[in-house]
């Protein structure tokens, strides 16, 4: 194993997509507890800066509704401070609920908070079982074992009025059909 310098670390680490964004947001974030009123700052959080477009999450809709009238003397007082400016700010309920230092990269604790909170997620746990051997498996063995396990799964499940697929329930009960159906209405 080669030791590689910090330096040389450090530059492969700039170089990946996203740093500069990633950066922007840090800063972002920041200035928005130095810059903010505490009252503010308390029914606020910064969750994402893409192409200079600033999410907030907000405690309520009322929140949303002051801010939004506020929009212009916030990114003001913000792009004062920032190497940068950000262009536009979004304010939403959406988030607020996942934590604050959470990103949403997959295994992070906020992707899990909202895989939890999935409608897809089925809340019980299945007595189906994968073959976990640890020798090599044929891939068509896999996938057979596979597609044996998902259709145990869904046995039980309700169907979706639309495609008449077995439908976790979760599904229906959010979009009364199940998520490809309501992605297609969704579409139109």
């Amino acid at each position: 194993m080669s030791l590689k310098s910090l330096n040389r670390v450090f530059s492969y680490l700039q170089a990946l997509p996203g740093w500069e964004e990633r950066q922007r947001f840090q800063e972002v974030l920041e200035c928005w507890s130095v810059q903010m009123e505490p009252a503010l700052k308390a029914q606020t959080r910064p969750i994402s800066l893409v192409k200079g477009v600033l999410r907030v999450a907000t405690s309520s809709a009322v929140w949303v509704a002051e801010l939004n009238f506020q929009r212009s003397q916030i990114l003001e007082r913000l792009n004062l401070h920032l190497s940068s400016p950000v262009q536009e700010i979004r304010f939403s309920t959406a988030q607020w609920s996942v934590p604050q230092d959470a990103s949403l990269c997959s295994g992070s604790p906020a992707s899990e908070l909202l895989w939890q909170e999935h409608p897809s997620r089925l809340r019980e746990k299945t007595s189906v079982c994968l073959n976990t051997s640890n020798s090599p498996q044929d891939p068509l063995d896999a996938f057979a074992n596979w597609t044996q396990a998902v259709k145990s799964r869904s046995r039980n499940f309700p169907l979706c009025p639309t495609c008449q697929c077995p439908t976790p329930p979760g599904e229906l009960q959010r979009w009364s059909v199940c998520a490809h159906c309501a992605a297609r209405q969704w579409q139109l």
